[in-house]
């Protein structure tokens, strides 16, 4: 039993853009009239322990209220925007990089989660999420008395 990575394709241009990225160092979203986002995937470790499963996501630079997690039937979602200040422009800059920050990450969870017991926490730019077990799920183990 295991989680599942689940990430569905929400745009068309995703493939093309990831291309057009490395090709032109570029990113085509402005191109098409999008807000200056830097979309990533932020790296994930899944545990699976006896007792639960334990999800630890890099968070650098974003809060806890600039993440949501959210749960729709089996799939949980961990996403995070975080906007640029708009600041009057009193400097000529030369070059600009920071942007705004968003990710959205979504993970099938298997059957045998308890969803109601899922806790997160955030520590040093890591977010933690503990995913227990069901009871049914948990592995039983006895010895068996030879008659």
């Amino acid at each position: 039993m295991t989680i599942a990575k689940y990430r569905p394709r929400t745009a068309f241009v995703t493939p093309f853009s990831d291309v057009m990225n490395g090709f032109f160092n570029h990113d085509i979203g402005q191109f098409l009239g999008q807000d200056d986002i830097q979309r990533t995937s932020n790296a994930v470790n899944i545990i699976e322990g006896p007792e639960a499963f334990q999800l630890s996501m890099l968070t650098p630079g974003f809060s806890k209220s600039d993440l949501k997690i959210a749960l729709e039937k089996d799939v949980l979602t961990i996403s995070a925007e975080k906007k640029e200040q708009h600041l009057e422009e009193t400097e000529r800059f030369t070059r600009r990089e920071f942007v705004s920050n968003a990710f959205t990450r979504s993970f099938k969870l298997p059957e045998a989660v308890n969803v109601e017991g899922i806790k997160a926490e955030m520590t040093d730019g890591v977010l933690h999420v503990n995913i227990p077990k069901a009871v049914d799920a948990k592995p039983h183990t006895r010895a068996i008395e030879i008659v």
